[in-house]
């Protein structure tokens, strides 16, 4: 099978060729930029790839609905000349198979749950921080929509004691993202988060405010797996502190082995790096080939 996928992101878009083993076998990234840019050079990309399928992970918010006259735009994005675009009108005009759409972190959890670390697990919860936070859902088998989508990167925070920084969000300003994605980290430091030592106080407020939204999300969805990815992700310091803190949360409350003993095994990085993304989308257009995709 010949499947195409796109990883498109906030900050960069990947366009692959894969199989149905999860195996990419060529890709190609660029900046993201205007969407009429974008899709010219996706669609110039697959023209000569003959593929049977192509799945879509894009940054949100999304239209998910078939029903609805909206289906596969971009919604109420902040990002530049993106509100309004028919994005997967724009691809099934040029090619004509099957496609799968949903969210770039959806996107991962499937990718997380068919190939990475989740394999075999009816659960996992993805989390991506970096231009934004975002999280996908995978529950009992299937990804989550439902009203719209998963917005878990927009949820109320607990203010840390320490922290006065006002937050980014342009919708919420002190929400998750607001309060934790990377230009959230380098407008309160001045400095990007890679050029930021390992033992700077930047790191435990930023825990202090991951974990708090995965402690709640565990309440709430009593996830197998946790998957942390994305550009911040890429400090360790990181991983240590986010499950300190998650134990601190829970409080002994979810009686759990993953929880009480097993957390390194529990809150994790992609097993699939940093193609966690593109084989998501690899693994939607290979269901939407098979007739298999399956969402609440």
């Amino acid at each position: 099978m010949r499947i195409g996928a796109i990883e498109a992101g906030g900050t960069k878009f990947v366009c692959g060729i894969g199989d149905e083993r999860g195996t990419i076998a060529d890709s190609i990234s660029f900046p993201t930029e205007s969407p009429e840019t974008m899709l010219g050079k996706a669609i110039a990309y697959f023209k000569d790839k003959r593929v049977e399928a192509i799945g879509i992970g894009a940054f949100g918010p999304i239209d998910l609905h078939p029903e609805s006259p909206t289906f596969g735009f971009v919604t109420t994005t902040p990002k530049s000349g993106w509100r309004g675009f028919d994005f997967l009108g724009a691809l099934r005009s040029e090619f004509p198979v099957p496609f799968g759409w949903d969210t770039d972190v959806n996107a991962a959890a499937l990718g997380e749950a068919t190939w990475g670390t989740a394999k075999g697990l009816n659960s996992c919860l993805y989390y991506t921080v970096g231009t934004g936070v975002g999280v996908g859902v995978y529950l009992e088998g299937r990804l989550v929509h439902g009203l719209v989508h998963p917005e878990g990167g927009h949820v109320p925070t607990r203010r840390h004691p320490d922290d006065d920084f006002a937050g980014l969000c342009p919708y919420h300003a002190d929400c998750l993202e607001g309060m934790a994605s990377g230009p959230a980290i380098e407008a309160r430091w001045k400095a990007k988060g890679q050029a930021l030592p390992s033992d700077h106080p930047a790191w435990e407020i930023e825990a202090y405010y991951l974990a708090q939204a995965i402690a709640g999300a565990v309440l709430l969805m009593s996830p197998e797996k946790v998957v942390l990815g994305g550009g911040v992700m890429q400090q360790s310091r990181l991983f240590p502190l986010i499950r300190a803190e998650v134990r601190r949360n829970l409080n002994g409350y979810v009686v759990a082995n993953e929880i009480l003993e097993r957390m390194d095994e529990y809150i994790v990085p992609p097993g699939l790096g940093q193609r966690a993304g593109l084989c998501g989308a690899l693994a939607l257009g290979l269901a939407a080939l098979q007739g298999t995709l399956r969402s609440t």
